[in-house]
């Protein structure tokens, strides 16, 4: 009890000690860096420094990749990814190493989406293969490492909106019409800069022209273009990317009896001429372009095929 007069801090008869309080400010958490990535097959932090300045990749542009997109670990036209990955190495004379079967690369595709928790979503999935470090233009070896990156995607299926995509013509720089232009590689630097001329000119993307000033691809994608019945999209022998969707179209425009296909050269005169205009790749699926200077175009037949699209991507 508390002697009279002197009343304790509560009243009570209690006295309480004083109490100090704290504040304490936490770092934020940068999500991302909890991200993995798999690196040869084992998964690393996405922070993480396991490449260094004489990467081959970085030094020579001696890189390859894919561009994936996976639902619910569902690998879409896994085999055609592959099977193009494969002969683009081949190609570049890089050494394939013998477990680095369809089977691995889906394996440890879906290993590294599920370190992500991105197993049950719709991702993207970068496959890059690069030569090993060594060498100068001349590499000491021709053996590989790879890495795969996975990026969460806003849809499952293939769609897009009814909003306005105006695209320009990109004319600072050319492709080339070779064998080396059909494959992504990691030389990219001419989609870079169209698409810097893209940004500057408030327009959604760019076409690309070759050597002889025809109209080859978009600056992520393969183009098509339609003119009443008739259905055009370059050769690969323009310098277009040998892509895996503008191969699934060219099969259903095979199928369909009301359309004429021609793999042809697209001279620039005849965009503004065009009915419709689309591009295509393996993570949008299809892309309309609704605008090209002061035309506008149709969407009708790019609705039509993304249902066909969507079929094939899930029978796949």
């Amino acid at each position: 009890m508390a002697k009279s007069g002197h009343r304790s801090k509560t009243g009570f008869g209690v006295k309480l000690r004083s109490t100090r309080i704290y504040t304490v400010y936490l770092a934020p958490i940068n999500i991302r860096a909890f991200f993995m990535i798999n690196f040869n097959g084992e998964l690393v932090k996405k922070n993480s420094h396991f490449l260094n300045h004489e990467n081959r990749g970085l030094r020579y542009g001696d890189a390859l990749f894919e561009s994936i997109r996976v639902v619910n670990a569902k690998i879409y036209f896994l085999e055609e990814h592959y099977l193009r990955l494969m002969s683009s190495m081949r190609i570049l004379r890089m050494e394939i190493p013998m477990d680095f079967t369809m089977e691995f690369l889906e394996e440890q595709i879906l290993s590294t989406l599920k370190s992500n928790h991105l197993d049950q979503k719709p991702a993207r999935v970068r496959v890059t293969v690069f030569r090993n470090d060594g060498g100068l233009y001349a590499p000491d070896s021709n053996d590989i490492s790879f890495i795969i990156d996975t990026k969460e995607l806003s849809t499952t299926f293939y769609g897009f909106e009814d909003t306005t995509y105006e695209v320009g013509l990109f004319k600072d720089f050319y492709l080339n019409q070779d064998i080396l232009s059909t494959l992504k590689t990691n030389n990219k630097i001419l989609n870079v800069v169209g698409s810097i001329f893209a940004k500057e000119n408030d327009l959604d993307n760019c076409l690309l022209l070759n050597t002889q000033k025809n109209v080859v691809e978009s600056l992520n994608g393969n183009l098509f273009l339609v003119k009443g019945n008739v259905v055009k999209t370059p050769p690969l022998s323009d310098g277009c990317l040998n892509g895996i969707i503008r191969k699934k179209l060219i099969g259903i425009f095979e199928n369909l009896g009301e359309y004429e296909l021609e793999l042809t050269s697209i001279s620039p005169f005849e965009l503004q001429k065009a009915d419709e205009l689309f591009i295509t790749n393996a993570i949008i699926g299809i892309q309309p372009i609704t605008k090209y200077r002061k035309k506008q175009f149709n969407t009708g037949l790019s609705k039509n095929l993304l249902g066909k699209l969507n079929t094939l991507a899930r029978l796949s």
